[in-house]
């Protein structure tokens, strides 16, 4: 671990709790851009997946901070909980009370738990985030525990984990339900369409090599799109089942910035772009921070993620 990066602890607001976390500052006294970064779903904050976001944000010279936010998802506390929401509210006045902070550069980035963690925090406090980048998401925790609950591949335990994490079966219990679809990004993202950059993508085999459908990032980008730029749910039903994109919507384009996870479909609609790209369950980790480069609060979003894609991170270990 670099000496720059230590173990902190912060106050959360909601009870009063110290959480860890790995923090990162710029250096100097000027004001620096501030990443709020994301672990996965099976996983806390000591763990290897705090890296590459530190090494991109020690290049920019750009404060990093990785928050536990109340563990893996299988915990009640965790999972999209008002204590989760506490935690990464908490995070950034953590930083912002004791290091210059940039306020037009605030930026959220995750993949799977940390997509899921991203979007809800895009939907519950836009008014955080200069813009939010978020890899492989579970956008309806309800809809994802049904999904698998039909898994065979390993990925069923998912839904072991919701059970725990909402007190029982969301699909036979009518209170667990409502748990789950208060802990969702789908239940708030409508409210903050228009105010916040919000970047979504996944690799078009998630669900099949990987355990979250399309579906979620196509449906959370539905709820952020102005109406007429919502994809059908003809056209969603297709990616999730083909693993393919129909004709009529297939990207012309080469987007370098992807290298060889190769973009297959995408649209962009005011604040939000969706982006379905070769491969899996991938957060692009280059892609991600050239994007969030490009990105200013109170400015139009710049739909450019660079040139090259080199040192992309892989498959995430959920």
């Amino acid at each position: 671990m670099s000496e720059k990066i230590r173990e902190i602890t912060f106050l959360s607001e909601l009870d009063n709790t110290m959480q860890p976390a790995f923090f990162a500052p710029a250096s100097g006294s000027e004001p620096r851009p501030l990443v709020v970064a994301l672990h996965t779903w099976s996983y806390s904050f000591d763990n290897g997946q705090k890296d590459k976001f530190f090494a991109h944000c020690a290049e920019r010279n750009w404060h990093c901070i990785f928050p536990h936010f109340r563990g893996p998802n299988w915990l009640k506390d965790a999972c999209g909980s008002d204590l989760v929401v506490s935690d990464l509210k908490s995070a950034v006045a953590y930083v912002k009370a004791n290091y210059p902070v940039d306020e037009t550069r605030v930026f959220l980035l995750g993949g799977s738990g940390g997509g899921h963690a991203s979007l809800l925090m895009a939907g519950r406090h836009p008014e955080l985030w200069s813009a939010v980048s978020s890899w492989c998401p579970i956008s309806d925790v309800a809809k994802w525990h049904a999904q698998c609950s039909k898994f065979t591949n390993g990925n069923e335990c998912y839904a072991e984990h919701i059970r725990q994490a909402c007190g029982g079966d969301p699909q036979q219990d009518p209170a667990v339900f409502a748990d789950a679809m208060y802990r969702s990004p789908v239940t708030y993202l409508a409210a903050s369409r228009g105010k916040v950059i919000v970047d979504i993508g996944t690799g078009i085999h998630d669900g099949h090599t990987g355990s979250v459908p399309v579906s979620h990032t196509l449906e959370a980008f539905n709820l952020l799109a102005a109406e007429a730029d919502r994809i059908s749910e003809e056209d969603i039903e297709f990616m999730v089942k083909n693993e393919a994109v129909p004709a009529h919507l297939q990207f012309e384009g080469i987007d370098p910035a992807y290298g060889e996870n190769k973009v297959l479909f995408r649209r962009e609609s005011g604040m939000v772009r969706v982006t379905i790209f070769e491969g899996g369950h991938n957060l692009l980790t280059t892609t991600a921070f050239g994007f969030l480069d490009q990105q200013c609060g109170g400015k139009v979003p710049v739909w450019y993620s660079g040139e090259k894609a080199e040192n992309n991170a892989g498959v995430l270990s959920r």
